[in-house]
């Protein structure tokens, strides 16, 4: 993976980590990381071999708070961060690991799953800087609190905690600080454990069925189900179940 200044990306074992890299200034989102952060994920969605990307911010107390003055002028497509983390075939998973506010929670929302270290916070704060906002939040946040949440917490803009995420359905689990990153970790190691097959078709599945009707999405949904049930990872899954053993799956 390319060096960058803004953002540490490394991957290894199925698993890639994109950590937001500007810790003394809480990782405030410059032009320069969306940039590069647009470029990484780029970069991991065409390798075939990541299964889960970890979005994280360095040092615990600080996911994201924003964006923040920068000199690199933005295009369009640069803008295109949140998509990649919905689209890409790997299931990403956003470890809120401290204040998370505005383009920062966008890129949250934008994941699969999130995750937060329990002294986390939330807030949509584009109204408090007067701007609308970016990072796709009017697309994302709805879908996964409902519409009159996702209008309160944009219109009032007040910060809640990681326990308050948790009731409301925008994160999956909330872990003491002291053990978040080891809960992390096994997380990633938990979806790895999973049929890569699968894992690939359930992603693609769950994209495909924002945009089909439900007869298109059924005879997609069958084909893959009846190729992936005759296949060997099915097999494997099968006799480690009466084995009671970890299934392995090349």
């Amino acid at each position: 993976m390319s060096a960058y200044s803004t953002i540490l990306c490394e991957v290894a074992g199925g698993i890639a980590r994109l950590t937001l890299n500007r810790p003394e200034r809480l990782n405030g989102m410059t032009n320069r990381m969306v940039i590069e952060t647009g470029d990484a994920l780029a970069r991991v969605t065409a390798d075939p071999n990541v299964r889960v990307l970890l979005l994280t911010g360095a040092d615990l107390g600080h996911f994201s708070s924003g964006g923040a003055a920068s000199d690199d002028r933005l295009l369009p497509e640069h803008l295109a961060v949140p998509r990649l983390l919905h689209e890409m075939p790997a299931v990403t998973i956003a470890a809120v690991n401290g204040a998370c506010a505005g383009a920062g929670l966008g890129w949250a929302c934008g994941c699969d799953l999130r995750v937060a270290a329990r002294s986390a916070n939330f807030s949509t704060a584009f109204l408090r800087v007067a701007v609308a906002g970016d990072m796709a939040l009017p697309w994302t946040l709805p879908r996964l609190v409902g519409a009159a949440k996702a209008r309160e917490l944009s219109f009032l803009c007040e910060k809640f905690s990681a326990e308050e995420a948790a009731r409301i359905g925008l994160v999956a689990r909330v872990w003491d600080d002291a053990s978040f990153r080891g809960e992390v970790d096994a997380l990633a190691e938990r979806l790895l454990r999973c049929s890569p097959t699968a894992l690939r078709a359930l992603k693609a599945h769950y994209l495909a069925a924002e945009v089909l009707g439900l007869d298109e999405f059924l005879a997609l949904e069958s084909e893959a189900h009846l190729r992936i049930a005759s296949g060997a990872h099915a097999a494997e899954a099968f006799r480690a179940f009466v084995e009671k053993r970890e299934p392995k799956f090349d």
